[in-house]
């Protein structure tokens, strides 16, 4: 069992900036690979970011490329989203997932654990 809590969410102004953490339970976060999605009201919810396991490798949804960054912290078993040059349309539940799939994955499906979520408002 992974038991993932998220934090750091909040009201942000358009363009600013915020960074998500995800603390995950027990001593084998570093076996999973990581991912976060968001849901706002009334739809489905999207992949944003993925990591592996090592961290080394990241990939992101193309609506947050270039803006967003995902970084872990193996020895804190803390994932975290760097989210700058904040959008309103970046507004939603965030959650962060434990995947057992080697690699990296954007489906929801092949996500295993989940947080809770926190809300992320972007607005003037």
């Amino acid at each position: 069992q992974v038991h993932l809590v998220e934090s750091g969410g909040g009201l942000v102004q358009p363009g600013g900036s915020l960074r998500l953490s995800c603390v995950a339970s027990g001593r084998t976060f570093s076996n999973y690979a990581m991912g976060w999605f968001r849901q706002a009201p009334g739809k489905e919810r999207e992949f944003v970011a993925a990591i592996s396991w090592e961290g080394k490798s990241t990939y992101y949804g193309d609506s947050v490329k270039g803006r967003f960054t995902n970084s872990r912290d193996n020895a804190k078993n803390t994932l975290y989203l760097q989210m700058n040059s904040l959008k309103p349309e970046d507004t939603a539940v965030y959650y962060c997932a434990a995947s057992r799939v080697s690699g990296l994955t954007t489906l929801i499906q092949e996500y295993d654990y989940w947080g809770q979520g926190t809300q992320v408002t972007v607005s003037s």
